[in-house]
């Protein structure tokens, strides 16, 4: 699952597509699949000419590690995303956070108006998630 958060504490939940948990050999790269498990930053928006693996639109927010470092992970719709979302294992991407159209329509807006720059985390794990969503709608004074 993924959360947006609001720094008041008020989220919202919707469903993701995550990497697979294997090795896997893809475009000209051969690595493990998951995703990892870091804290990153999307830092740039840009339009993917494959609109099978991008879905539709193409769109793409692209995530950055420690604030400067271009990774092949990002954000990113997929075009037969109602059967992706369908299936019981949701570890079905190469690495990448899949998520349906009306998701990526927001994380947009949200990227837009966090002025191209939107923090985002990822952990396996829902208690660990929820307490690490707490220390970020609270952040220290």
């Amino acid at each position: 699952m993924g959360y947006l958060v609001h720094t008041d504490g008020r989220y919202f939940r919707f469903p993701v597509v995550t990497g697979q948990r294997k090795f896997v050999c893809y475009i000209g790269r051969c690595y493990n699949a998951a995703t990892p498990n870091w804290s990153w930053e999307a830092l740039s928006k840009e339009v993917k000419g494959d609109r099978i693996t991008f879905g539709p639109s193409g769109r793409f927010l692209r995530l950055f590690k420690d604030g400067s470092e271009h990774t092949a992970y990002g954000i990113h719709e997929y075009k037969y995303e109602d059967k992706i979302f369908s299936e019981n294992n949701r570890f079905g991407s190469m690495g990448c956070i899949i998520v349906r159209k009306p998701i990526m329509d927001l994380m947009e807006r949200t990227f837009d108006l966090n002025e191209g720059a939107l923090p985002v985390l990822t952990q396996h794990g829902v208690d660990s998630m929820l307490f690490a969503l707490q220390e970020i709608a609270q952040p220290n004074p």
